[in-house]
Order: structure tokens, then sequence, then C-alpha cells
């Protein structure tokens, strides 16, 4: 298991990256939370099992779409935490 907290900078903010990233958690059975920070970044705090997280990761640096830029992601391991969803706060 892989627990993350996860800082997302770029174009992220009124582009839909909150609801890519819950969409993306889905997918590949991420438990945890992202929102919206003040400095215009996204911040998320994941975690599931190593392929999953490696996949998850992976498709979260391409961003959902035409407007949205992902700059840099800033990854930064945390300790397990309980939780059995995906939420966007």
């Amino acid at each position: 298991m892989q627990s993350y907290q996860i800082n997302v900078y770029g174009i992220v903010q009124g582009v839909g990256f909150r609801w890519f990233t819950k969409r993306l958690a889905d997918k590949y059975r991420i438990v945890g939370w992202v929102h919206n920070k003040l400095d215009n970044s996204v911040e998320i705090k994941a975690q599931g099992d190593e392929a999953d997280m490696s996949s998850f990761l992976s498709e979260l640096t391409q961003g959902p779409g035409f407007y949205s830029r992902v700059d840099k992601v800033v990854k930064q391991a945390v300790g397990p935490f309980e939780s059995n969803n995906f939420a966007i706060k």
C-alpha cells in the first residue's frame, strides 16, 4: 500500500481537474481526497496499491484536457490513513 500527499501546479483550477482526479481515483481504486488550494494549486491525499498508484499518477500528469495544464507534480510519501472512498472537498 502506498500513501502520498500530492500537489499539482499549473492551470488546474476551474478546468474540471478535481472531477478528473476523482474519476481516475475511482478507476484505479485509490482512496483519499482532492481539494483546491488558495495558491491556485490542487492538493491530493491518495492511497492505493503500488500498480494502481503508478497508473493513477501517470494519468494525473496529463490533466483533464485542452484547457488544463500540469506544470509540476510534487509527491511526498505519508503514513497510511483510514478511508474507504475518494472525495472532492
